[in-house]
């Protein structure tokens, strides 16, 4: 089963509707025992970073998500926030993030671009199955990784940035697939694919 995790600075109903539009059938996360069962994760994002880690914290999921992402390889996807605490540390409010991936989330310069960065951006990816696009951003900060083989895509904001990773069974889209049309929704189904095989 498909679970959602549901926090208090989430926007878990939206996915909910994308995967619903999809067919597929999903669940939410408000506890650890929710978690049962689980197939695959997302981790959606709205917020701040802290935000974030101090509701899972709160909701006391970090032990379950670190055995069942880290060591069982269940497929997990972070998306905007949800994608920044993948890694190490976030500038914003000073946060210890998940560290599953190495590497920071800074800000924008605000000197050079406004923020946050609000609308469509192109992704262009680094595989040959997944097609450029345009997609869905609301974010101030971005994340730095400190591997090259974990960008998956990139978009530009006077300068490139990273749009999305992957390591493994581990995703992340800093943009809101679910926001994002056709696209994203593709973007969805094939996530959700990748535990089927």
């Amino acid at each position: 089963m498909i679970k959602i995790i549901d926090y208090k600075a989430g926007n878990a109903p939206s996915v909910m509707h994308a995967l619903s539009h999809l067919g597929k059938q999903a669940e939410f996360v408000r506890c650890v025992s929710d978690l049962t069962s689980a197939s695959h994760i997302i981790l959606p994002g709205v917020g701040s970073a802290k935000a974030t880690m101090d509701s899972l914290f709160e909701m006391d999921v970090l032990a379950a998500l670190k055995e069942l992402v880290l060591v069982k390889k269940t497929p997990f996807l972070g998306i905007c926030v949800g994608m920044q605490i993948l890694f190490e540390h976030s500038e914003e409010e000073n946060t210890q993030c998940l560290g599953w991936l190495k590497g920071q989330v800074v800000k924008f310069d605000t000197d050079k671009v406004r923020v946050p960065q609000i609308g469509w951006n192109k992704v262009t990816f680094n595989d040959d199955t997944t097609q450029e696009d345009y997609f869905y951003f609301v974010n101030s900060y971005y994340a730095k990784s400190a591997f090259a083989e974990d960008i998956w895509g990139v978009a530009d904001y006077n300068g490139e940035f990273t749009a999305a990773v992957n390591r493994s069974n581990i995703y992340g889209m800093q943009f809101h697939a679910e926001k994002s049309g056709e696209a994203g929704l593709e973007l969805l189904q094939n996530f959700i694919a990748s535990g089927d095989n």
